[in-house]
């Protein structure tokens, strides 16, 4: 997979990608990742890429030049263009799974009042990691990265993946636990260290259950569930 990344601010992705998972992916050539400043694609004199909205108001608005050019020379066949928007669908685990099978992502980190609304008619998807507000779209990118590059096959683990919270059930984590078997008198439960498989498998999935509905009951309500 290929991952490019287009951001005004490409400085703030040293180091992200250079630790843990991502960079052993990297280094697996299981994915590959680029920065890219658009702005070094606008033909503005004064190397701007935004300007005042029509109609007036507070802010700056991104302009389409740079980031169309941009795009356009890295867009390939098979590629899908991402935009970071308040305004776009809320990021959950399914799209992090769909977006991990493409070959190619654009990841457009939006930045400053907004962007020139015609900027969607060359992405294919908004996306919005949720309902605050923040600087620019560049933390969102490293979200989604973090997010789609480990479930690329062959990063981690299957069983991994496949045991997290929000897969499949939508149900939070069960509690987990390791040596020593007494911490202060605080103990394991003892159906983990039974070897009954059966049982650990059933328990697991209650306090998955009893988590979800103390924490995280709107969970439980979602139409895509399969508990």
């Amino acid at each position: 997979m290929k991952i490019d990344i287009l951001t005004l601010f490409p400085n703030m992705f040293n180091g992200v990608f250079e630790e843990s998972i991502i960079k052993k992916a990297i280094d697996n050539e299981k994915v590959t990742i680029n920065i890219y400043n658009f702005r070094d694609y606008t033909n503005d004199p004064h190397n701007k890429v935004d300007d005042t909205p029509y109609g007036g108001g507070a802010g700056m608005v991104l302009s389409c030049q740079p980031i169309f050019d941009c795009v356009e020379s890295l867009k390939e066949k098979d590629t899908k263009v991402i935009l970071l928007t308040p305004s776009g669908i809320p990021y959950k685990q399914k799209m992090a799974y769909d977006l991990s099978k493409e070959k190619h992502l654009i990841i457009i980190c939006g930045h400053y009042e907004g962007f020139d609304e015609r900027i969607l008619s060359i992405c294919d998807l908004e996306i919005s990691i949720g309902d605050y507000v923040l600087t620019g779209g560049e933390i969102p990118a490293m979200v989604l990265t973090d997010s789609i590059v480990r479930l690329i096959p062959g990063v981690i683990n299957e069983m991994s993946h496949l045991e997290d919270s929000f897969n499949e059930n939508y149900l939070l984590d069960y509690p987990t636990y390791t040596k020593p078997r007494e911490y202060r008198g605080m103990e394991v439960p003892e159906v983990l260290i039974s070897g009954d498989h059966k049982k650990i498998s059933e328990w697991r999935y209650n306090e998955s259950l009893k988590k979800t509905k103390e924490r995280r009951p709107d969970l439980l309500n979602r139409g895509d569930r399969n508990v």
